[in-house]
C-alpha cells in the first residue's frame, strides 16, 4: 500500500549514464561493452526522493537510451505540481509505448511512496554466467570453478550463435560442471526456427534447467515448435511484455516458464501480480535483469525473497564497477543480501553523465 499519494511533484531529475562493464557481455546479437541507463529522480514537497532506472539493452527492446532520455525529458515537465496519485497514473500510461521509460517514472513514485516491497529482509539467490569460451579451455575451466567454489547452484551459457558450436559448448560446460549445478541456456532469439529444433534434436537434456528464448519474440508459431521438440523445459523471455503476453503463452501450451524484469512490466506493483499471475495459469516464473545497475537489481531482489523459487537473474550490477546505491548492495556468495533499509542512490555515481533538472 503506497503512502500520501496527496503529496505533491516538486523536481524530477533525468539522468542518463553510459557505464562500462569490466568484461564485455556477450549476446547472441553482439557484445556489450556498457550499460545504458537512464534514471529519473522525483522530489516531493517535502523534499523526499524517489528513483527509478531505464537500462537499454539494444536488440531487447525498441527503447534506445536516446530516445529513452528525450522521452523522459519530454514528460517531466508535465508532473510537475501534480499530486503524486496522478503522476503515478499519468506514468503508467506511457507503459504501452515505452514500458523500460514508464517503468523509471512509476518506480521512482512507488520508491518515494514507500512502497512495503523495498523494505523486505532475506536473501536472494542469483545465477551465475559462464562468459567464457570452450576454444579457451583453462580459462573456462577456471571461470566456472570460481562460480562453482562461490556457492552458485544455478548457471547461465549464453547460445543463439552456431548450432555446431553451441551443442559442444554444452557439452563442454557440462562436462565441467559434473553435475555441480544445473545449466539454464539462453538463446538470446539467435535461432531461425530450423535452427533451433536442429539444436534441440542435438540436445542431451541432463543437467538442463531449462532453454530460454531461442527464436524471435514474436515469433509464437516457433515458440510452440520449440515446445513440442523440446527435451528439456522452455522459458520465454522477450516475448513477453505483460499480462497479455502471459496469457497468450498458457493459451498456446508454449512454455514451462516465463521470466519478467521489472523494467518491462511497468512498475512493483505489475511486475508482483505478474509473476502471481505466472503461477496461476500452471508455469514458473522466472525474474530478472542481467543488465540493469544496482537500483534496478535491488528493486527485484526485493519482489524475488518472497515471489521466486529459482536463481534469480538480477546480477547486472555485478558486471559494472560503479554502484549507485546507498547503503550499497551487499551480497554473501551467490545471494543477494536485504536487511530492510530502504536504498537511495548516491549523487557523486551521477558525476560523469547526462542531467537534465525539471522544477
Amino acid at each position: 500500500m503506497l503512502r500520501d499519494l496527496d503529496r505533491k511533484v516538486a523536481r524530477i531529475g533525468v539522468h542518463r549514464l553510459d557505464v562500462p562493464l569490466i568484461t564485455p557481455y556477450r549476446l547472441s546479437f553482439g557484445a556489450q561493452t556498457h550499460f545504458y541507463c537512464v534514471l529519473v529522480e522525483l522530489e516531493d514537497q517535502d523534499g523526499r526522493i524517489g528513483w527509478g532506472e531505464a537500462a537499454l539493452l539494444p536488440g531487447y527492446t525498441d527503447e534506445t537510451v536516446d530516445s529513452s532520455f528525450a522521452l523522459a525529458c519530454h514528460s517531466a515537465p508535465g508532473l510537475i505540481g501534480l499530486p503524486l496519485a496522478e503522476a503515478l497514473s499519468r506514468s503508467e500510461g506511457l507503459i504501452e509505448p515505452a514500458a523500460f521509460t514508464a517503468t523509471a517514472f512509476v518506480t521512482a513514485i512507488e520508491h518515494l511512496a514507500g512502497h512495503p516491497t523495498l523494505a523486505r529482509n532475506g536473501r536472494a539467490p542469483l545465477l551465475g554466467t559462464v562468459n567464457g569460451k570452450p576454444d579457451d579451455l583453462a580459462a573456462l575451466e577456471a571461470e566456472i570453478e570460481t562460480l562453482l567454489a562461490k556457492g552458485y547452484a544455478t548457471l547461465k551459457v549464453k547460445v543463439g550463435w552456431d548450432v555446431a558450436r553451441d551443442l559442444a559448448a554444452v557439452s563442454t560446460i557440462r562436462a565441467i560442471v559434473a553435475g555441480r549445478a544445473t545449466l539454464r541456456l539462453d538463446g538470446n532469439q539467435g535461432y531461425s526456427t530450423d535452427q533451433a529444433l536442429e539444436f534441440l534434436k542435438g540436445l542431451t537434456p541432463d543437467g538442463i534447467e531449462l532453454l530460454e528464448q531461442p527464436c524471435a519474440a514474436g515469433d509464437w508459431d516457433a515458440a510452440v515448435a520449440v515446445k513440442q521438440a523440446a527435451p528439456c523445459p522452455v522459458m520465454l523471455d522477450e516475448s513477453i511484455y505483460g499480462e497479455e503476453d502471459i496469457h497468450r503463452a498458457a493459451d498456446l501450451g508454449c512454455a514451462d516458464y516465463i521470466k519478467l524484469k521489472l523494467m518491462k512490466m511497468g512498475g512493483l506493483d505489475r511486475l508482483e501480480q505478474g509473476l502471481s499471475l505466472i503461477r496461476r495459469l500452471g508455469m514458473r516464473p522466472v525474474m530478472g535483469n542481467g543488465v540493469a545497475s544496482d537500483l534496478g537489481c535491488w528493486m527485484e531482489a526485493c519482489v524475488a525473497v518472497e515471489a521466486l523459487d529459482n536463481a534469480g537473474e538480477f546480477n547486472g550490477f555485478l558486471k559494472p564497477h560503479l554502484r549507485l546505491l546507498t547503503p550499497s548492495l551487499d551480497t554473501d556468495g551467490p545471494d543477494v543480501l536485504l536487511d530492510g533499509r530502504v536504498r537511495t542512490v548516491d549523487p557523486r555515481a551521477l558525476q560523469g553523465g547526462t542531467s537534465r533538472e525539471f522544477r
